[in-house]
């Protein structure tokens, strides 16, 4: 019953992040035909820029926060201390920061906006799953855990923290390594950018 379980959680893994590639490459293609509508050179353009790459740092760092607790141990036993006492999925709430700052480098709310909902989605359906194993996993000790704390709005009354940790290097190493990945959108937006400058990129519509 273990192995079953363990294999339909790694499916749904390899299928989030299926799902989230596809998204990833629907989205930037929209990105090759629009523009902020006020323009590439703009101060509201730019300020969309500096404001996403402040969410995508403070996601980095809330990855990286995250994994401290938790370190692999998903499939060993429920994580409900430090951010995972006020959000069954924190992870993934620093995730959405992190979209929204990706789809941000375009210069356009509208497009970071559709960046975070994407990720949502995503994410979303992958928790679903996920809770159906870990309710099947962990019976009542899980069901407590989930009826008393939030999937992804964080409700901040409810913090615990432990008094120390057992931290995995190589785990906390790896979140660092895969929220780094976000940072690659600002050569790419910038390349976009120039393209559409010099005229390379047709663009079809402008957005705010």
């Amino acid at each position: 019953m273990t192995t079953i379980q363990s294999f339909d959680l790694q499916a749904v893994q390899k299928v989030r992040k299926a799902a989230v590639l596809a998204a990833l490459i629907g989205l930037t293609g929209l990105t090759l035909v629009s523009q902020s509508a006020t323009g590439l050179e703009s101060r509201l353009h730019e300020g969309v820029e500096a404001v996403g790459l402040a969410a995508i740092v403070f996601a980095i760092v809330g990855r990286a926060w995250c994994s401290l607790y938790i370190g692999g141990r998903k499939k060993a036993e429920i994580v409900s201390r430090g951010p995972y006492s006020i959000t069954r999925n924190p992870l993934y709430v620093f995730s959405f920061f992190g979209a929204f700052g990706v789809g941000a480098q375009s210069g356009s709310l509208t497009i970071a906006a559709l960046f975070m909902l994407a990720s949502y989605g995503v994410f979303f359906l992958t928790v679903r799953r996920e809770e159906a194993w870990l309710g099947a996993t962990f019976g009542p000790d899980y069901e407590a855990y989930k009826a008393r704390t939030p999937r992804f709005m964080p409700r901040f009354s409810l913090w615990r923290d432990e008094t120390e940790l057992s931290v995995r290097p190589s785990f906390f190493l790896t979140t660092i390594r895969d929220g780094l990945v976000f940072l690659l959108a600002i050569p790419l937006f910038e390349l976009i950018d120039a393209a559409q400058a010099q005229g390379w990129l047709k663009v079809l519509a402008y957005l705010p």
